[in-house]
């Protein structure tokens, strides 16, 4: 056989298994739901929620997926090109807004909808605020400032939590925000932000103003897992060990987080875990980045399976003792499944590439990040569209 017959037979048959693949491809790709793109995803109503989830997850890369468990705060009152860049470069899935990013009103509608236009991957952002009231509480010029948790369980009447959530909830809500990091669980904090001394009465307003943000569609957030009103130090400033017992916790800590967790809605709320080490449950590392604590206590023994966000990793107790780059990979491991990163870009750019070194070096595994970007896209689905 002559060289040119070889070299058209070769052709022939490059032709022919092209032809094969190609048909294979076809195939698969009329069976396929994860072919979609996410927008049709999303809207896809003959899908089931979970099948929608799962579709919008087979889509996203590790980096966009890494940027769903990023919640961070940005700089000044409109959208610039330094959050633009944190946006659409780190596929950001969340913001916290403070103060220094709310004027009035009308610019807040307009900074959350520009933020909004920008949400990565087509899943809106979670836009978020602590107006807890009374010493917590944001722009109190122009919103109406809720009174502190102590203030509303002096009047030994949960409803009125519930009205205050609701009035939270509809000027919230009015602005473009769409999480509420309140209402706070912890028993006997000593600065106003707890309902009571006693476990049980705070259980009672917890679920009241849970019940309160469910009845208004907002999300909402307790705080601060396993209970910080038996801190003595401010975990802004720098750690501290509680002392108490196991019995003592379980009885007392614990306690409204346990009634919420078999009374409110899953997927309506998340759970906000602190800074603060408990000894009893885990003497080497803080809540934040315990395993033990957001695994084994809060998932498996109290069975809450929504999503559990971090306090602000550049908080003292956590950033006087690791590296951005490290904490955040810490805080996965251990079941968190947002990491919140509040002030500094330089920070949050830190902890947002040690998750995804992680995930490329099998630290953290794909179905490990998987569970986290489950929780959080069916929350978006449910709630945000």
């Amino acid at each position: 056989m002559n060289s040119g017959m070889k070299k058209i037979l070769f052709i022939l048959f490059c032709i022919v298994m092209v032809g094969a693949f190609s048909a294979g491809c076809v195939s698969e790709e009329k069976t396929t739901v994860s072919q979609k793109d996410i927008s049709s995803i999303i809207n896809d109503k003959t899908l089931s929620t979970d099948e929608r989830v799962e579709a919008v997850l087979n889509q996203m890369t590790p980096a966009e997926k890494v940027g769903q468990m990023v919640m961070i705060g940005i700089q000044g009152t409109q959208v610039n090109d330094d959050s633009l860049y944190m946006l659409n470069e780190y596929n950001i899935g969340g913001i916290v807004l403070f103060d220094r990013n709310m004027e009035n009103k009308q610019q807040v509608k307009k900074l959350t909808a520009d933020l909004q236009s920008q949400a990565p991957g087509k899943l809106p952002l979670f836009i978020g605020i602590d107006e807890e009231g009374g010493d917590v509480v944001r722009m109190k010029n122009e919103l109406m400032p809720p009174p502190s948790a102590q203030e509303i369980g002096t009047t030994n009447d949960p409803a009125k939590a519930r009205e205050w959530a609701k009035k939270t909830a509809t000027e919230l809500k009015d602005l473009g925000i769409n999480l509420n990091f309140a209402p706070v669980a912890d028993v006997g904090s000593n600065d106003r932000r707890s309902y009571s001394t006693s476990a049980d009465e705070v259980a009672d307003f917890v679920i009241s103003a849970g019940k309160g943000y469910e009845e208004s569609d907002m999300l909402y957030c307790l705080k601060h897992f396993p209970g910080i009103g038996k801190g003595k130090i401010d975990t802004h400033i720098d750690s501290y060990s509680v002392t108490a017992d196991s019995e003592t916790l379980r009885n007392e800590d614990l306690v409204p987080f346990k009634s919420a967790i078999n009374q409110l809605t899953l997927d309506k709320y998340f759970i906000m875990v602190s800074h603060l080490t408990y000894a009893a449950f885990d003497k080497d590392m803080p809540a934040s980045l315990s395993a033990k604590i957001q695994t084994e206590l809060l998932r498996d023994e109290l069975g809450y399976q929504g999503i559990i966000v971090t306090d602000d990793l550049e908080m003292g107790a956590i950033s006087k003792h690791y590296s951005f780059e490290e904490v955040g990979v810490k805080a996965v491991q251990a079941g968190a499944d947002i990491v919140l990163v509040c002030h500094e870009y330089e920070h949050e750019i830190d902890v947002y590439n040690g998750i995804l070194k992680a995930v490329h070096n099998g630290t953290i595994s794909e179905e490990r990040l998987n569970d986290s970007v489950r929780r959080i896209i069916k929350a978006k689905l449910l709630n945000l569209l």
